[in-house]
């Protein structure tokens, strides 16, 4: 009977009191629980995208001299490969001929069981089909006769029926069991692909040393949803499979492969949400509990009475366990119907992670009941009023100088090792993460926090308030002396929620960027075209073109190493700082006008041939034409180019000795890139290469940058906009209302409103000056310390933060009316009669 009249007379006399803890609870609990949603759909999405990427599942590639006896699970076809000298076509009086090249043959149902593997062009699949590099090679069409050059046999005729696309090239002419570094540089430019009978016809008695087979294999997709555990199960059937074989085959396991680099990806999210969610989650449970520490002193005063009254000290537990049940049940079910309802909106689904409710049953444990527990002890019935004046230990011994200095030199020596925060070992299917890393960011955040908790709390504040409190300046002063300690909570919580929401807004917009960026350094630009005749005016009459920019590209010798090499034209061309070394990008093109003969080489190269400015490098075309180059600077980065090693040089001094094909990269005006692909591909036809950045970035993107990050993006600001708007309103709010028996005395003294006011407004203005300015540095400096820290998630890095303007003008304007709607709520309350306020005390 006693917990049901306590717990109505909560509801009835403490009702905002219940809300705005129940509220902080909520905030605890729905974001980790929206969280956890968005890890189990991003991970569910990431598996099913490496799924629908790979065309062909496993490459089992019979071994010379032996047979393949063992069934092939789920969907499988044999392909055969024959390498042939070459390729020749007519062309009125011209006769066109290429180098060596591969010819499959491929059952008749292959392009049904295997579509993502060639995409036709033009003509139709039944017959012979050329590759489109080897289409553009021969000037050929439907229709056109190619004579190929069998090794060991006459020449033999076909007639083309259709040219396609092979999107997956690279792994198709993989060589299977070789490790990395004995794989194909590119892969072959001159392919023709023949029905399996007419292979056979053709290249049954060429010599065995230039023929290999391989079955092309589909497996059961229903796998895990998880990345890594998809990953281990591939990899167990496939050397299931090798182990059945006996060493007749070996298996090219292109989804394991894509589903290893998921597997990456979604480690990466879980640090995402580490370094993104943990702060925020540990701000809910400090804004639950400076909640409930708002009223410690009219806690302390009830139970107190109640202890007089003949109440036990077991009858106060019960008490306490009553009211952190009624709080923390409405605060989790909140939280978790917030998460639901975000989880519906965003990911299309409902699920939640319940294990975010036992931290909010934690969160309501810590800040709820253990006050509510010491509330009940005859010492705190006994405390004095305004608490202790005493400085904090931590802030006499400095402890958040210390932790600043600790994140300073544990970012400068991970910054200087070249850390990888996901790590592969080698030989093992796990991996890991390096958590060494979260250390700098961790101790920046908490430092920080404890720095602005000691200015705030240290502040001049008479000087502070002056412009506000004008001739009552010294009375507010004293005032607000008196209330250091809880005015410095309030700023301290409120600033770390706008530090929170800057740091966070921040790093997605530059993720966001950095994302879009890495797409157009595959693709070139918006839109790029190769293996074409057309000039730069033809493509710049194509709707949606704004600029159009060429590129020469080709393959050149340093040393043994064939390398890209790129021409392009310096005052033309854009880069960005960020894509070289030894000055702006600005400065090194500009070596490449005064000097034509400079080159920029990457890194490696630099490395490997132990290069110094100004040398000399002698190239050599895969024509055996030497080329002398001067080595003048190092570049990272550069459109279409590999991320190991290229070159770069002026286009007019290449294409004097180095004869190049051009390739154009093509600004839209504002129109969608794929848009403007399709009308430049209907204009050039299929012997064109068109690509757009939209669909390369889905291809080469992570899959985590590819899956709904934005519904990510959107719960973190979301609540970030929340806990800044509760922090700097809401602790306000109860601080005002904690302090309405001096307003009331204060009038009973004679005090005006306007004089009030002062006491309220200069309140306001130092926790939202100290929100504003102190948020904001923080929030800057975690925004660089995360980007920094989170290096391998950005590929380049980025040459500044982004900053989402638009995002930061809608927290100032929240937090400003929280702040006001906290400042007019209280002077309106201060104006009530006193008396009739005092007797409610």
């Amino acid at each position: 009977m006693l917990i049901l009249t306590w717990l109505r007379g909560l509801l009835a006399r403490r009702t905002a009191r219940l809300a705005a803890a129940a509220a902080g609870i909520a905030l605890a609990v729905a974001l980790p629980a929206a969280m956890g949603a968005f890890l189990t759909s991003a991970k569910a999405t990431m598996t099913a995208r490496s799924v629908q990427r790979v065309p062909v599942d496993w490459q089992v590639e019979q071994q010379p001299g032996q047979t393949v006896s063992v069934p092939m699970p789920g969907t499988s076809r044999q392909v055969s490969f024959a390498r042939i000298d070459g390729f020749e076509a007519r062309q009125g009086e011209q006769t066109l001929t290429t180098g060596a090249g591969q010819v499959l043959g491929l059952p008749a149902n292959y392009a049904a069981a295997f579509p993502g593997e060639m995409r036709l062009l033009t003509g139709n699949a039944n017959g012979p089909l050329l590759a489109q590099q080897t289409a553009a090679n021969l000037h050929a069409q439907p229709g056109a006769n190619v004579t190929v050059r069998r090794p060991g046999l006459p020449d033999a005729p076909v007639t083309i029926t259709g040219v396609v696309e092979l999107p997956a090239a690279d792994s198709l002419f993989q060589r299977v069991g070789a490790p990395p570094g004995a794989q194909p540089q590119a892969p072959p430019d001159n392919v023709l692909l023949l029905p399996e009978a007419d292979w056979h016809r053709l290249f049954d008695g060429i010599p065995r040393d230039r023929v290999r087979t391989q079955f092309h294999v589909r497996i059961d997709h229903r796998l895990p949803p998880d990345p890594a555990a998809a990953y281990t199960a591939v990899a167990g059937q496939a050397r299931n499979l090798e182990e059945r074989m006996a060493g007749s085959g070996l298996v090219g396991d292109n989804l394991g492969a894509a589903l290893d680099a998921a597997r990456a990806d979604a480690l990466y999210s879980q640090v995402l949400f580490l370094f993104l969610g943990a702060p925020a989650v540990v701000l809910a449970a400090l804004l639950a509990g400076l909640v409930t520490r708002a009223g410690a002193q009219r806690r302390a005063a009830e139970q107190a009475l109640l202890r007089t009254r003949g109440a036990s000290q077991a009858a106060l537990v019960r008490l306490a366990l009553a009211e952190t049940a009624l709080v923390s049940v409405a605060g989790v079910l909140t939280g978790l119907g917030l998460a639901a309802l975000a989880g519906r909106a965003l990911f299309g689904s409902a699920s939640v992670s319940w294990w975010a409710a036992v931290l909010g049953l934690l969160v309501a444990g810590g800040t709820v009941l253990l006050p509510a527990l010491r509330a009940g002890t005859v010492a705190a019935a006994r405390r004095p009023v305004g608490g202790s004046r005493r400085l904090p230990l931590w802030l006499r011994y400095g402890l958040d100088v210390w932790l600043l200095a600790g994140s300073a030199v544990i970012f400068w020596i991970t910054s200087q090792n070249g850390y990888q925060l996901v790590l592969v070992p080698e030989g093992l299917p796990q991996l890991s993460v390096d958590y060494w890393a979260f250390a700098g960011p961790a101790l920046l955040w908490a430092g920080a926090g404890l720095l602005i908790w000691r200015l705030t709390r240290t502040m001049p504040i008479t000087w502070a308030v002056r412009p506000l409190a004008g001739g009552l300046a010294g009375t507010v002063s004293a005032m607000l002396t008196r209330q250091r300690a809880p005015l410095a909570r309030a700023a301290t919580l409120a600033a770390l929620a706008v530090a929170f929401a800057v740091s966070t807004s921040v790093f997605d917009t530059t993720y966001r960027q950095q994302a879009q960026v890495d797409a157009e350094l595959t693709n070139g630009a918006d839109v790029t075209v190769s293996q074409t005749t057309a000039t730069p005016q033809q493509l710049a009459a194509v709707p949606g073109v704004a600029r159009v920019e060429p590129l020469q590209h080709r393959f050149a010798y340093v040393g043994s190493d064939l390398q890209d090499l790129y021409g392009i034209r310096p005052a033309t061309t854009r880069l960005q700082d960020a894509y070289v070394l030894g000055g702006t990008a600005r400065e090194i093109l500009d070596r490449l006008s005064r000097q034509p003969d400079a080159l920029l080489v990457s890194q490696e190269t630099v490395n490997d041939f132990q290069l110094r400015l100004g040398d000399q490098v002698r190239l050599r075309g895969e024509d055996g034409t030497t080329v002398p180059f001067h080595y003048a600077g190092i570049i990272t980065e550069f459109p279409t180019a590999p991320r190991d090693s290229f070159l770069v040089a002026n286009a007019s001094y290449l294409a004097r000795h180095l004869p190049a094909a051009t390739t154009y990269l093509i600004t839209t005006d504002g129109a969608p890139p794929h848009q403007v692909a399709a009308a430049v591909r209907n204009r050039l036809g299929p012997t064109a290469k068109v690509t757009d950045v939209e669909t390369t970035r889905q291809v080469v993107g992570s899959s985590l940058t590819a899956v709904d990050l934005s519904g990510l993006t959107a719960i973190e600001l979301g609540y970030a906009l929340a806990l800044a708007a509760l922090a700097t309103g809401l602790l306000l709010a109860l601080g005002f209302a904690e302090r309405r028996r001096t307003y009331a005395l204060a009038t009973v003294l004679g005090a005006a409103p306007r004089q009030l006011g002062s006491f309220v407004w200069a309140e306001v203005g130092l926790v939202g000056v100290a929100a504003a300015v102190l948020g904001a540095l923080c929030g800057w400096a975690l925004s660089r310390m995360l980007v920094a820290v989170l290096s391998g998630v950005f590929d380049p890095p980025p040459d500044a933060l982004a900053v989402p303007w638009a995002y930061l003008g809608v927290l100032a304007i929240l937090g400003a009316a929280a702040l006001l709607a906290a400042g007019v709520a209280t002077v309106r309350a201060a104006r009530r009669p006193p008396l009739t306020v005092l007797r409610d005390l």
